[in-house]
């Protein structure tokens, strides 16, 4: 049975991250706000990960794991802390046209779980591990299934 070609975007490796990014609004902090601020909005909004904005700028992220690992472990303040002095200002971004396997390129190379996602200068997304994961599951089972399907094709077809 012949196997129809698959466009690019049908193969995941070369699925562009655009198409992985869940609209909505990309949670972010500014520099001068107090670590505790931070770490509310993420409460508020379920994620452990924000980017950091300064006039609309990246100037760096702040994970669950850096408020643990650089205020509260060492005994600092959070409520006094500004989220300038824990961030990490080295970031690491893809641009939406980067693909599934560049973002997990990326992702290892750099033990990272977050990347955002940069298009003109503006942060339009961030994809998580977890979502490149949710993708690789869904896609190897709408393969499955497509499997299955060519199984009874052929197995009735010849009965």
């Amino acid at each position: 049975m012949d196997h129809p070609l698959r466009s690019p975007e049908e193969i995941l490796a070369y699925r562009s991250l655009k198409q992985m990014l869940k609209p909505g609004a990309v949670w972010s902090a500014s520099p001068a706000d107090s670590v505790l601020s931070a770490a509310r909005t993420m409460a508020e909004k379920n994620t452990g990960f924000l980017v950091v904005l300064e006039n609309a700028k990246l100037v760096g992220v702040l994970s669950e794991r850096d408020c643990i690992r650089r205020v509260v472990l060492v005994g600092k303040s959070p409520e006094a802390t500004p989220v300038a002095d824990i961030m990490v200002r080295d970031v690491v971004t893809a641009n939406p046209r980067h693909t599934f396997v560049d973002g997990l390129r990326l992702m290892h190379t750099h033990n990272i779980r977050h990347l955002p996602i940069v298009e003109s200068e503006k942060v339009v997304g961030v994809i998580s591990v977890r979502d490149l994961l949710r993708e690789a599951v869904e896609h190897h089972a709408r393969v499955i299934s497509e499997l299955e399907r060519e199984r009874m094709m052929m197995t009735t077809s010849t009965a």
